[in-house]
Parts: structure tokens; C-alpha cells; sequence
């Protein structure tokens, strides 16, 4: 029960946290076609700027999760696809430099420098970790000893470049309408016309994604041979999922953004959801032996180790939750021209 109820918490965490950073992710890959001047950038960083440090912390959860209750997948995992998360990381950095350096110098040059690491920070990870996490659902060709027997080209198949596309996509969406959400006038125009003109691409890469799932992955073939994916709350995640993607273009088209972005977000999570249960109860399988997969109880964490993570998850989860409504509650407001002024703006 408990590698169960971990695996569970494993997967929310990282929807919570595509979900979160997914936006700031699409809003820094967006910047450069929807700001139209300085102004425009600057109402762009502080759009996502009292936000995008907070919503990596579920990344650090979910990292922190893998190793402590799976340290062997952690392992497996870290080294199987070093080069993929080494560019993750560096762009992450990148992007977290650019944020606060940006405006320390009054020059064009200067400015425009930390704009292009926004842009690459945001389109590494956003891009990178569909590519890992396609290649997951794939199957990593690791043998018995858990060994990587392949290259970072290795993971840049079609299958998986098709699910770093998917990736991009969702949170270039999410980021569109997270800014037509908090802004206004002309940038919010932008940023609502591109969310609708992206949703159609996303629909297309989401429909091939699925298809090219049946060939590549065993995905279906785990929902129909394992009882428990059968049950109710599973069975309606992809139901949910495709309702909610319809929801997003239906909210957008109404110029309804908050309605619009928060069904952005149960498709995110909903997407992510349905590939982490199809890999139940495996965590890493193996392209080249499915007996040489890393499942949940054959990485997992003692039994007395689970239990201690499940008393301190119980109580500073919520507590981390509550921290970030706060956060968000309190910058909920549009961000306008005269924000700009304050000191602490970007």
C-alpha cells in the first residue's frame, strides 16, 4: 500500500508542478513574439516574477520524492538521462539569472543578453522534459544492472521529440492566457489571440501524441490488463482531460481568461496523470527486457522510510500549499504600466 500511495504523490507532484512553472515556462518561450517594447518586457517579467521561484519548489519535491521513497529509480534515473536534466538545470539558472540581473544595467545590449537566456532557460526546460518524460512512457533501454545503454541522441527519437513538442505547446498555452489574465489593452489582445491560434496546434500534437502512444508505448496495454486502472477516478482522467483541453478554447473564445487558464491547468494535470498511471506499477521500464524495469517495489524506500515521508508530507504539504495561495491571492491584481514604477519591480 504505502510504494502505492507513493507513486500516487509522485505523479501529483509533478502535474503540480507542470502545472505551476508550466506558465512562467510558456510566458519566458512567448516574450520575444508578444512584447512589442521595453514596457511590454518588463510588464512580462513582473507578470511572472512574484510567482516563478515558488512553483520550482515542486520540482525540488518532486526530485526530493524520487529519491527518497525510489532511491533506486532516482539513480537509475539521474544517470539514464544526466545530459537531458543537466540542460534542464542550466536552463533553469539561466532563466532565474535573467530575472534578477536584467534590470541591474541601463543598457540595450545588457538587456537584450538576459532576454535571450529567458527565452533559452524556458524553451530547454519546457521542451527537454517532454522529451524525458515521452521516453519514460517509451521505455528507457536500461539492462539488468540497471545500466544505461544509450546516448543523450538516444532520447531524441521521434516519439519522444513529439512529446517535447506536446510539452511546449501546453505551456505555451498556459503562459498565453496566464498573461491575457494579467494584463491588459493591447499586450492582453496579443497574448489572447495567441492562446487561441496555439490551443489549435496543441489539439493537433495532443491527437498525434495519443496515437503515436498506442504504437510506441505499452500505455494502453497496462489500463487494460491492470484491474485497478479501471477504477472510476482513473478511467475519468482522460475523459476530464479532453473535456477540460475543450473547455480551454470554449473560456478563450469568451475572453473568459481566469476560466480559460484554470481549465489549462486540469489539462495539464489531467495529461500528466494519465501518462503516470499507465505506467503503473512501474516507475523506469525497460525497452529492453520489461523484466528489467525499476517498478515501485523493487526501488522503493523501507517500509518504516515511507511512513516517516508520509507523516512529514501530511504536515508540510498543506503548509507549503497555503504559503503559495497566499502568494498568489496577494499579487492576484493586473499588472499595469504604473506597476512598473515600484522599486521592486522587475
Amino acid at each position: 500500500m504505502l510504494p502505492s500511495i507513493w507513486f500516487l504523490l509522485w505523479g501529483l507532484l509533478w502535474a503540480v508542478y507542470f502545472m505551476l512553472d508550466g506558465f512562467d515556462l510558456g510566458l519566458g518561450v512567448l516574450s520575444p513574439f508578444l512584447a512589442k517594447s521595453e514596457t511590454d518586457k518588463r510588464i512580462i517579467y513582473n507578470v511572472a516574477g512574484p510567482f516563478w521561484d515558488g512553483n520550482e519548489v515542486w520540482l525540488i519535491a518532486a526530485g526530493g520524492v524520487t529519491f527518497a521513497a525510489f532511491p533506486t529509480t532516482y539513480a537509475v534515473m539521474f544517470s539514464s538521462l544526466y545530459s537531458a536534466l543537466m540542460l534542464v538545470l542550466f536552463g533553469l539558472i539561466f532563466r532565474g539569472v535573467a530575472f534578477e540581473f536584467r534590470g541591474k544595467v541601463d543598457s540595450p545590449g545588457w538587456r537584450k543578453l538576459w532576454d535571450a537566456a529567458l527565452f533559452v532557460g524556458s524553451f530547454l526546460p519546457a521542451f527537454l522534459l517532454g522529451v524525458a518524460f515521452a521516453n519514460i512512457f517509451a521505455g528507457i533501454p536500461i539492462d539488468e544492472n540497471g545500466v544505461y545503454q544509450g546516448t543523450l541522441f538516444t532520447l531524441l527519437n521521434p516519439y519522444g521529440l513529439l512529446g517535447g513538442l506536446l510539452f511546449l505547446m501546453l505551456f505555451l498555452v498556459h503562459g498565453a492566457l496566464w498573461l491575457a489574465l494579467k494584463t491588459e489593452g493591447e499586450l492582453q489582445e496579443r497574448a489572447g489571440a495567441a492562446a487561441k491560434a496555439l490551443w489549435w496546434i496543441l489539439a493537433g500534437v495532443a491527437v498525434a501524441f495519443l496515437v503515436a502512444t498506442w504504437y510506441a508505448t505499452r500505455l494502453y496495454m497496462n489500463y487494460i490488463k491492470n484491474p485497478l486502472l479501471f477504477s472510476i477516478p482513473i478511467v475519468l482522467i482522460p475523459v476530464v482531460t479532453v473535456g477540460a483541453l475543450f473547455a480551454t478554447r470554449y473560456f478563450a473564445g469568451k475572453a473568459n481568461w481566469g476560466k480559460a487558464w484554470v481549465s489549462s491547468a486540469v489539462t495539464i494535470v489531467g495529461a500528466t496523470f494519465f501518462g503516470v498511471a499507465g505506467l503503473y506499477p512501474n516507475l523506469l521500464p525497460s525497452s529492453i527486457n520489461p523484466t528489467y524495469s525499476l517498478t515501485i517495489y523493487n526501488s522503493s524506500s523501507s517500509p518504516l522510510t515511507l511512513k516517516i515521508m508520509l507523516t512529514v508530507a501530511l504536515i508540510f504539504v498543506p503548509i507549503v500549499i497555503a504559503y503559495q495561495a497566499w502568494t498568489y491571492r496577494l499579487f492576484h491584481p493586473k499588472v499595469t504600466q504604473e506597476d512598473l514604477a515600484y522599486e521592486e519591480a522587475y
